[in-house]
């Protein structure tokens, strides 16, 4: 059974930051790319950043530079650090498999619950 676990998210100033984490059931992880999503309110699921099994990365031009993606493969866990944060990053995340170059959207059919992120002061 397919699982995905997102954590991390909060209430943070603009210009903070914060690490999502989230792991995901060894049939997935293991074998394919994976990414982080947002989807603010009123807004489609968007790809923000992605990475490959063997670490290479790829990220949407609205973070880049700012946010910051990596796995842990022993540990099924793949991460976002989300440094300089802005109003506009206010949405949840999830997290699901990607492809990374070229970088677009590939989602399995499940989703987790996500994890709200709010940039706000």
């Amino acid at each position: 059974q397919v699982q995905l676990v997102e954590s991390g998210g909060g209430l943070v100033q603009p210009g903070g930051s914060l690490r999502l984490s989230c792991v995901a059931s060894g049939s997935i992880f293991s074998r394919y790319t994976m990414g982080w999503y947002r989807q603010a309110p009123g807004k489609a699921r968007e790809l923000v950043a992605a990475i490959t099994t063997g670490g290479t990365t790829n990220c949407a031009d609205s973070v880049k530079g700012r946010f910051t993606i990596s796995r842990d493969n022993a540990k099924n866990t793949v991460y976002l650090r989300m440094d300089s944060l802005k109003p506009e990053d206010t949405a949840v995340y999830y997290c699901n498999t990607a492809n990374s170059r070229p970088f677009y959207s590939a989602p399995r059919d499940y989703w987790g619950q996500g994890t709200q992120v709010t940039v706000s002061s």
